[in-house]
């Protein structure tokens, strides 16, 4: 009874006391939750994109809970926050599961997922569908552009653009090598505008498409040899591994999945890519990213920046392929609808769908999807492509450079 009566439960408590996370947050904190709170809505009500907008969104909800990150991430030395300074003997789940995007592993085991759901046949029956897929890539170019003249570094410019490929992993992939700090604004504005296709993609088709083009039949795609099809991711990867080394990581691990499900030799693999494996690396991508969204790093002017240009990306992404599509249509005498050039952004297969849905709106015999996933499977291939050159050319100039001082000079003189 003495012992009892010795503890000193007012110490105790008022520890108890200390320790709550109110104690511990800031309104950023709970702004952030908040944020969290209705991505969480968006995904699960609206179906915006919840594969992985949802745990995105709980990563943000997770990491914003005053007092949780020493826990959930682990305690890092005074003044120092990055990935690599947190001490081994306190490291937490959200540490090991960001593991894989500090080290770039789960872009391209999404992206051998994504080659094992996806059928080339369209692109290869109709080869002049990449010309579309590379005319969505504009976006990414002209963003650059725009970031630069918004003060981003050169490296900070090249990750914020690529938002305008429409692909998340390559997103990640991309601002990972190049602006790491900025990895929760550009993933969490990439998969924002993937999830927002349809309001932003259908108001663009109407505008620069006329009604008569909007109802243009096409003819059907040719019967693709199943050669054909084996063939055709270990061309590409040959070809681009030896022009573009730097887009490998993305493109060979997309041809591998597609070469695993067209050569039915591997079934059991081609299946565990597509469902097992594919969903996993989901969960553990969503709620990586999720968990840097801290609110003091999150909520800046930059952030702000970032989602208006990275808007501008994916609206031009969409114009580029809308504008090709249109130029092929008149080449070709009214043979191609372009509706299927909003498609050459990589959001397979939302894009695609799109383009059949405004397709069907306008004549509900037309059938577009087919002739549509040409150009979104291109945009997949020109989103690494894309990528590839960006990590090639601007890869060495994450810290400021002279290149950096002459891109300002020649867009200043512009």
């Amino acid at each position: 009874m003495q012992s009892l009566l010795a503890v000193d439960f007012g110490g105790i408590f008022g520890g108890l006391y200390e320790q709550m996370g109110f104690m511990q947050g800031s309104w950023q904190n709970y702004v952030m939750i908040l944020i969290s709170l209705v991505l969480i809505y968006l995904a699960i009500v609206k179906g915006f994109e919840p594969m992985l907008l949802l745990p995105i969104a709980f990563g943000m909800l997770l990491i914003n809970i005053p007092g949780a990150e020493h826990v959930l991430w682990g305690e890092h030395p005074e003044g120092n926050t990055s990935y690599d300074a947190v001490y081994p003997e306190t490291r937490g789940l959200l540490w090991y599961l960001y593991f894989g995007v500090d080290k770039v592993i789960y872009p391209p085991l999404i992206f051998l997922g994504i080659g094992a759901m996806t059928d080339f046949g369209p692109l290869i029956a109709n080869p002049k569908s990449m010309l579309i897929g590379a005319g969505a890539q504009l976006g990414i170019f002209i963003a650059f552009i725009l970031a630069i003249l918004f003060g981003f570094s050169v490296a900070a410019a090249a990750a914020i653009a690529i938002i305008g490929g429409a692909d998340g992993p390559t997103a990640i992939l991309v601002t990972t090598r190049l602006a790491s700090d900025l990895l929760p604004m550009i993933a969490i504005a990439a998969y924002s505008y993937m999830a927002l296709i349809p309001l932003i993609q259908k108001p663009l088709m109407k505008l620069l498409t006329t009604k008569k083009e909007r109802t243009i039949r096409m003819k059907p795609l040719r019967q693709v040899s199943k050669l054909e099809k084996i063939l055709f991711p270990i061309v590409v990867t040959l070809v681009m591994g030896i022009i573009l080394p730097d887009s490998i990581a993305l493109l060979g691990m997309l041809m591998l999945g597609n070469l695993m499900k067209e050569s039915g030799v591997v079934d059991r693999l081609s299946t565990q890519a597509q469902n097992g494996l594919m969903n996993t690396i989901t969960i553990f991508l969503g709620v990586s990213v999720g968990c840097k969204a801290k609110g003091e790093l999150f909520l800046q002017i930059e952030t702000v920046e970032i989602i208006l240009i990275g808007l501008f990306a994916f609206i031009m992404g969409t114009i580029g392929g809308l504008l090709v599509a249109k130029l092929m249509c008149k080449i070709t005498k009214g043979q191609i609808n372009p509706l299927i050039g909003s498609a050459g952004v990589s959001a397979v297969p939302m894009a695609a769908r799109i383009s059949e849905d405004m397709g069907r709106k306008y004549d509900p015999q037309n059938h577009l999807l087919m002739h549509a996933m040409g150009p979104n499977v291109a945009g997949v291939i020109g989103s690494a492509i894309a990528a590839g050159i960006l990590l090639a050319c601007f890869g060495k100039y994450s810290d400021g450079s002279a290149l950096q001082s002459a891109i300002q000079t020649l867009t200043a003189m512009v």
